[in-house]
């Protein structure tokens, strides 16, 4: 197989994995899961009423209690923050189960209200939990429903839910709640991130120069979500950590919703930036090996790292819906006009830094559709409950300038490294 065959085979999985992820309309699902806990019904009721006594025994959750003017309706405090840094709030409400034995306890509930998220985004989930005694205890049985469009938060539902009845155990045993999984954890991150190297590898040839090309990749894609990180500690946030997904890339989770359009912007543009600065450090370095500074052998893999590093976020600089570069010109620019015209300039840009470098336009007519299928299947964005802050001025055109100066960079950095490995 040819590296051009492999790379269209690679760009192929990786389509159908986005649309498989993000896309794939799987309407009305429901996660179903059960366990036994070695308590009695009503120890185990307590805890899963969200009006009973011990219902805010988790650790995300502050308090949860039901409200004296509004019959049926619970309201929930949780840990996890909202855009002005108060805890997110839920309102639930409880509706009657069927006829059940006198022994069994159970309710069903829906969302009608959330701090953070805006009320459609709730419209189909519902809820029900039932409680049976058995001979070792009380069984839990869990219903979770909504509708979903990509398989991706259908897994993180399902995982979450199992992770709730694992420290629901933890609870009853000793009284304490405390987080479980190992996803988020930093080494199990590295090895992720090492899968993902390794898989890239049979792509980019089975050889040294195929792992070098896609250790490469991987350090960039690191680098790229440092970016993000570090501008979401900037506006503030409690915590931040990095997902890497083999194959597909990485994704960087802030702390809480965004505030304003301008962090926005600044935190989907600081990916590039992040990277913008290793531009001129890595270009130097390449001239101190020309001149002998530097061993001559480091020379081929620094400006090979240097190209991966300017394409990978120019490419991501694309005026694509999710994008940084859509997230960036969507927030300085906010009428369908200015947009489509400033995409139309972006484009461009990047186009001619393909044709400065001697790509044929067919190959880039090509690229250009792939990116747009890209932006095709990406998923949706969730409708916040409360409009952002709108940006100054002053902040817009920070933003603008700092887009510009990212494209530069990165053009510069692709223009660079070919004609000197070319």
């Amino acid at each position: 197989m040819t590296t051009l065959q492999s790379a269209i085979l690679l760009l192929v999985i990786n389509l159908g994995l986005l649309w498989l992820f993000l896309r794939v309309p799987l309407g009305r699902r429901t996660i179903c899961l059960s366990q036994t806990y070695r308590c009695t019904p009503d120890t185990l009721w307590k805890a899963m009423n969200p009006a009973g006594p011990d219902a805010s025994w988790h650790h995300s959750v502050i308090s949860s209690r039901a409200l004296a003017d509004r019959c049926g309706v619970v309201e929930q405090a949780y840990r996890h923050l909202d855009k002005n840094g108060a805890p997110s709030r839920r309102l639930l409400a409880l509706d009657p189960l069927p006829s059940m034995a006198s022994n069994v306890h159970g309710f069903q509930a829906r969302i009608i209200d959330d701090s953070t998220l805006d009320p459609t985004f709730w419209n189909h989930y519902r809820e029900r939990r039932i409680i049976r005694p058995t001979p070792d205890g009380a069984l839990l049985e869990v219903e979770q429903t909504d509708r979903y469009r990509g398989l991706a938060f259908l897994m993180f539902r399902y995982f979450v839910l199992r992770r709730e009845m694992k420290t629901l155990d933890g609870w009853l045993k000793t009284g304490e709640s405390l987080p479980q999984g190992y996803f988020e954890r930093p080494l199990v991150q590295g090895g992720l991130a090492v899968l993902s190297t390794l898989l890239l590898w049979p792509f980019l040839g089975l050889d040294a120069g195929g792992l070098m090309l896609s250790t490469f990749l991987t350090l960039v894609i690191v680098l790229h979500e440092l970016g993000h990180m570090a501008a979401y500690r900037m506006f503030g946030h409690a915590s931040v950590r990095m997902i890497f997904v083999p194959l597909l890339g990485g994704i960087a989770v802030g702390g809480r919703p965004y505030r304003s359009v301008f962090e926005v912007a600044t935190c989907a543009l600081m990916g590039a930036g992040m990277s913008a600065f290793m531009v001129p450090i890595l270009a130097v370095t390449t001239q101190l090996s020309d001149v002998g500074l530097l061993p001559s052998a480091s020379r081929g893999p620094l400006l090979i790292f240097l190209l991966i590093l300017g394409t990978f976020n120019l490419l991501n600089l694309l005026p694509m819906h999710r994008f940084d570069g859509g997230q960036v010109l969507r927030q300085i620019f906010r009428t369908r006009r200015s947009q489509m015209a400033a995409s139309f300039v972006v484009t461009l840009c990047i186009l001619g830094i393909g044709f400065e470098i001697g790509l044929p336009a067919n190959m880039l007519t090509a690229g250009l559709f792939v990116f747009v299928l890209v932006s095709l299947v990406s998923g949706g964005s969730v409708k916040p409950r409360q409009m952002l802050d709108e940006m100054k001025d002053g902040e817009r055109m920070l933003v603008a300038f700092g887009l510009y100066a990212a494209i530069a960079v990165h053009g510069y950095a692709i223009i660079f490294a070919t004609e000197k490995l070319f």
